[in-house]
């Protein structure tokens, strides 16, 4: 049995809960871009701070994009013609169990690389790369289509899903971690004023 590809470009999550995560998106997209703007201000030789925020800023615009258009459901879809075509849709859950150690094992090295690139900067920066790290790893794992994960975060604390609870929590910390940056990189610019007219 072949399945045809059904998946076209629309609104993934037309809810009021989907737009305010869009919103979030691109608020930490913003936000981390006017960080990036602040931190290349100060002109710190060899730091890659910046480019950091950055890098950052152009992830967050692209997932809030992504989050209305559900290229994830593409992905998972491709996934599973191609099990289908290839006669071993059977032994899929094999298959996405592998796919979750890989995605632990790329995310673990990825990870300890970032944090070794960074392990001088600001305690700002390394908490966004904490958010950032959590949605990316959401997103991943979202993709894949896992049934008990899908069980898992489609349960709900009080009246709020797990998966809009890891999502938004992720986007929120590289918001606040960004504006707190900022709000640092001013303080310090005025105190350094300050200092001169003294």
């Amino acid at each position: 049995m072949i399945q045809e590809f059904s998946w076209r470009p629309g609104i993934g999550d037309p809810t009021v809960v989907g737009w305010f995560t869009v919103a979030l998106y691109l608020l930490a997209g913003v936000t981390c871009w006017r960080t990036a703007g602040f931190a290349g201000s100060r002109h710190l030789p060899g730091s890659t701070e910046a480019a950091t925020w950055r890098m950052i800023s152009v992830a967050f615009f692209c997932l809030g994009v992504n989050k209305q258009l559900d290229l994830q459901s593409a992905f998972t879809q491709i996934g599973r013609m191609i099990a289908l075509s290839g006669g071993w849709y059977e032994q899929r859950r094999t298959v996405q169990l592998y796919f979750i150690l890989a995605i632990a094992v790329v995310g673990i090295v990825v990870t300890s690389v970032v944090l070794f690139r960074v392990r001088r900067s600001p305690r700002e920066l390394m908490l966004a790369l904490a958010g950032s790290m959590l949605v990316l790893g959401y997103v991943v794992i979202r993709a894949g289509s896992f049934q008990h994960v899908d069980r898992f975060i489609g349960s709900r604390v009080l009246a709020f899903k797990w998966n809009w609870i890891l999502e938004v929590a992720g986007i929120l910390i590289v918001i606040t971690a960004s504006e707190w940056r900022r709000a640092t990189i001013a303080r310090q610019s005025h105190d350094l004023a300050s200092g001169l007219r003294h």
